[in-house]
């Protein structure tokens, strides 16, 4: 295995400037390689870090084009960009990771719910509505999940109706309808899977969503269930990164239901917010990781150094405009907190703004640490009324 390595050690390129971008290029730095940023805005979260930004939509061909051409390799961190013209650009030669063609099918629900069937991982039953129509929902059965085919995030693009009574609150857009699982617990695993096919496994974190908006609310590190079900849930992980033949880190969501099956949700081709807290309690935090994976360096150890609770920083509803943040020294003068602010330059209600982990002796007393924080910090704007 090439040991010799000329500075940078790679130039990473990264489609999207946001948070999730920001922290890769932070663990790039720490390993010697330099990064270009693709991102719509001026002054992007990673492109700040980064040092480089080329200015420009996710879409535009020339842009990424641009992009390609001055790194080794190419990575993202968002699924709503052109998988057209990066397949162009990885037959031409260009080395883009994951490939374009695992995004090209992710991006897409239901070709993503298609191919993990095919391959035999569990999933809630779904089919296809190309139109949404009362009478196909009414047969379908209630309670159901209706998913937008392509552009959700962050709870967007899904729609839970529990009678058909809340057909009016559907989806005006093609899209698939999945049966709805009263989960007992919701859980994520984050896959590392290296060019050599190697995969490396984090703990099995346990997800609390917030209701209405359904984001990320509060994680815990790890998951509170038995130890079977913990092993179950990292196995069929990596089963389902495999039959997606991909390289870099995935996040792959899942149901724990009361019988104890775990059924897969969907899988994120990239960073997770599911694992930020690996950046203080794992040796090897996502970043580096999925980094590692898409160069061709060893991975490395996902050991757990600290149960941990991790909570979202969202901007305060009713507030935009420049961030003010309150509360921030209260919260670091509690031992064990790590406080994380993702240099947004302006602030919207609900927007991810920062997060904030906790690493304390047991998940128990982390867990009430974060929600004590979450109490504390406040992000609201300047231009609020």
């Amino acid at each position: 295995m090439k040991d010799e390595y000329p500075f940078p050690v790679a130039r990473i390129g990264i489609i999207g400037g946001g948070q999730l971008g920001r922290m890769m290029v932070i663990a790039a730095k720490r390993l010697g390689c330099m990064c270009v940023v693709l991102d719509p805005t001026p002054g992007s979260p990673a492109g700040e870090v980064a040092g480089h930004q080329i200015v420009g939509d996710y879409h535009d061909p020339a842009k990424l084009r641009e992009l390609a051409a001055s790194c080794d390799v190419t990575t993202f961190d968002i699924e709503d960009i052109d998988s057209e013209t990066l397949l162009e650009l990885e037959r031409e030669g260009r080395r883009i990771l994951p490939s374009p063609g695992l995004l090209a099918t992710v991006q897409d629900k239901l070709t993503q719910k298609r191919l993990l069937d095919d391959a035999g991982i569990p999933t809630a039953e779904f089919v296809e509505m190309p139109t949404p129509d009362a009478q196909a929902f009414q047969e379908f059965g209630y309670p159901l999940v209706q998913k937008a085919r392509r552009g959700g995030y962050d709870g967007r693009g899904v729609a839970v109706m529990r009678t058909a009574a809340e057909f009016d609150s559907h989806l005006p857009v093609p899209s698939l309808v999945e049966r709805f699982v009263p989960a007992e617990k919701e859980l994520a695993v984050l896959v590392a899977r290296g060019p050599d096919g190697r995969c490396e496994t984090y703990p099995v974190v346990e997800m609390v969503f917030r209701p209405g908006e359904n984001m990320l609310d509060l994680l815990l590190a790890p998951a509170q269930v038995d130890p079977a079900i913990a092993a179950a849930a990292e196995a069929l992980g990596v089963r389902t990164v495999e039959a997606l033949d991909g390289v870099g880190i995935f996040g792959v969501e899942m149901f724990l239901t009361a019988d104890g099956e775990l059924l897969v949700n969907e899988v994120a081709p990239r960073t997770h917010n599911s694992g930020h807290y690996t950046i203080e309690a794992c040796v090897t935090d996502q970043f580096e990781q999925h980094l590692r994976a898409i160069i061709g360096l060893p991975l490395g150890s996902t050991r757990l150094l600290s149960p941990a609770a991790m909570v979202n920083l969202l901007g305060a509803p009713g507030h935009r405009g420049r961030p003010l943040i309150r509360g921030m020294a209260a919260a670091l003068a509690m031992p064990g907190v790590c406080v994380h602010i993702y240099g947004k330059a302006a602030t919207t209600p609900y927007r991810k703004m920062g997060h904030v982990t906790v690493l304390e002796g047991d998940i128990e007393t982390a867990r009430r640490k974060a929600e004590q924080v979450r109490g504390l910090i406040e992000i609201t704007g300047e231009d609020h009324p």
